[in-house]
């Protein structure tokens, strides 16, 4: 536990190891939440469960990719039970999530081709719980424009380093004023709006690790993405694969 008046948590992280469990805490965190892409849900909850300790909570979540490839929007789910794939419809994960009573979260909002947008807020707005408001990957006007859909929509804020990187652990936190020890209560909090404020790192060392992350947004939209659409066969997460046994065809976009 902290002896700070705030609770910190790097809300969306892609990376675990050593070396970032270390990172987060020199950064002063307290808690990451851990959504790669295209893993599985009992994967990621092995991995955090590895990395979590008495200093650092390590929590499990899903980004998942509703949609299409072209037409994708991005969702991050917070306390998911049983998982739930890639590559369905927006309603249909927007259901699923509220089934499991999960928090549910929109990460980078219109940004590019991968953001929900307002209009997809206010249609689920009594699923969603909080927006991102700041994001290293963002131009200013990307953060902007989501802090406008915060104010517009009236949800809670949050912020994530969304880490590709293992150098952007801690650049951005979103601050609870209450402290946290489990997964479930890290649900709740969001799920009230128990959000203090949205913190992120300044400077010229910050400029640079969002040029960084931004770099390697264009790295995984070319090679990796040519190579998990054609090389690398069915995604894990792709609703198709046999770990779903057909649950989810009604809602599958493939």
């Amino acid at each position: 536990m902290t002896d700070r008046d705030e609770f910190r948590v790097d809300m969306h992280v892609k990376v675990l190891d050593e070396k970032v469990v270390r990172r987060a805490k020199q950064r002063g965190l307290d808690a990451l939440v851990y959504a790669p892409h295209f893993v599985r849900l009992p994967e990621i909850r092995r991995r955090t469960e590895r990395f979590s300790d008495d200093d650092l909570l390590v929590v499990p979540a899903r980004e998942v990719f509703t949609g299409t490839w072209r037409n994708r929007k991005h969702v991050l789910a917070v306390g998911l039970d049983e998982p739930v794939p890639d590559f369905i419809t927006l309603t249909g994960a927007m259901a699923e999530f509220e089934r499991q009573n999960a928090a549910v979260l929109v990460p980078h909002p219109e940004f590019l081709s991968v953001g929900v947008s307002e209009a997809d807020i206010r249609v689920h707005s009594d699923v969603i719980h909080a927006v991102e408001t700041y994001n290293p990957k963002h131009w200013e006007r990307h953060n902007r424009r989501a802090k406008a859909i915060v104010e517009t929509t009236d949800k809670s804020a949050f912020g994530s380093s969304y880490a590709h990187l293992r150098g952007t652990i801690g650049e951005v936190w979103t601050a609870f004023d209450t402290p946290v020890e489990t997964e479930a209560e890290l649900v709740e909090q969001l799920r009230t709006g128990n959000v203090t404020r949205v913190v992120h790192r300044t400077g010229r060392s910050h400029e640079l690790r969002r040029r960084v992350e931004f770099a390697h947004l264009g790295w995984e939209n070319s090679w990796k993405k040519i190579d998990r659409l054609v090389l690398s066969g069915m995604e894990p997460t792709h609703p198709d694969h046999e770990a779903y046994d057909g649950q989810f065809d009604d809602i599958s976009v493939y």
